[in-house]
């Protein structure tokens, strides 16, 4: 029986020594030279989870449900750039993990609105991206909720959970985050591009290196497929599909219903619109 401590123990033990604050790889350096081999991945992961203002950390199963963090694991603050401290909330306000109006799982400080960073890119205007980027959040969150019943060249999907139980929503490569990472009914990989501007063909080039990626790390001889999801598929993503084999292309539809609500009891009453 290995007498090492957990992961998330050696993280601690490696920033408190290291005066309290740290890169991702000084941690790693650190544990290294210590407790010898331990999976870098496993390190990477465990550091997001003890994060507590990383977007991503609700995906692992140690943050599945609200709370403030005030628990074991949350003793990490991200500066930015790879590099982390140790949590003080006097310093660093409340953080807490909750539930927004949706009832998706977000990240925050405790008193104040969740403003998630997100790099922006496409040919779109600033008044669109204000849009877009919630809409594509509960676009991954709708797929991802129900990716049972999708089905890719005839094969239904499960989302991926990976040894650390982390689930393939935005999943982390060194390549950037793939929106979604599923398995099919064979235990093939499906790796879906989430566009909500019309489907450019830089698409293409995305979802290949989030492919080639899941090929040479998590693969083992499983298939990789490719889904593209867009508002309206364009002529030339179609071409590049066309000779790139295992990618699907699917288009979204967005159904909203607007009605007046009545100011006076009045208007409630008779129905009477403004």
């Amino acid at each position: 029986m290995s007498d090492k401590p957990y992961v998330w123990q050696m993280i601690k033990e490696a920033v408190e020594s290291l005066g309290g604050k740290a890169s991702y790889s000084e941690i790693k350096d650190y544990i290294w030279r210590k407790y010898g081999e331990v999976n870098e991945s496993t390190i990477n992961c465990q550091i997001i989870v003890c994060t507590v203002n990383h977007p991503s950390r609700i995906h692992y199963p140690e943050n599945k449900k609200p709370r403030v963090a005030s628990s074991r694991y949350d003793f990490l603050f991200s500066t930015g750039r790879g590099r982390v401290e140790l949590y003080d909330p006097e310093k660093h306000g409340v953080w807490e993990i909750r539930r927004d109006e949706y009832g998706k799982l977000v990240v925050a400080q405790a008193g104040l609105e969740e403003h998630p960073e997100v790099e922006m890119s496409g040919e779109i205007t600033e008044e669109e991206r204000e849009l877009l980027f919630p809409v594509e959040s509960h676009l991954r969150d709708f797929i991802a909720n129900n990716i049972g019943a999708i089905t890719v060249n005839g094969h239904r999907l499960k989302l991926y959970v990976d040894e650390d139980g982390r689930d393939g929503v935005e999943y982390p490569t060194d390549v950037g985050p793939i929106d979604i990472l599923a398995l099919d009914e064979e235990d093939n990989f499906v790796v879906f591009e989430l566009k909500l501007s019309r489907g450019a063909d830089k698409a293409m080039g995305q979802l290949s290196r989030y492919m080639g990626w899941v090929k040479r790390n998590l693969s083992k001889g499983k298939k990789v497929k490719g889904v593209i999801v867009a508002k309206s598929v364009d002529e030339k993503l179609k071409y590049a599909a066309s000779i790139i084999p295992d990618i699907s292309l699917f288009e979204y539809e967005l159904n909203f219903k607007i009605r007046e609500v009545g100011i006076d009891e009045s208007d409630e009453r008779t129905g009477n619109s403004r």
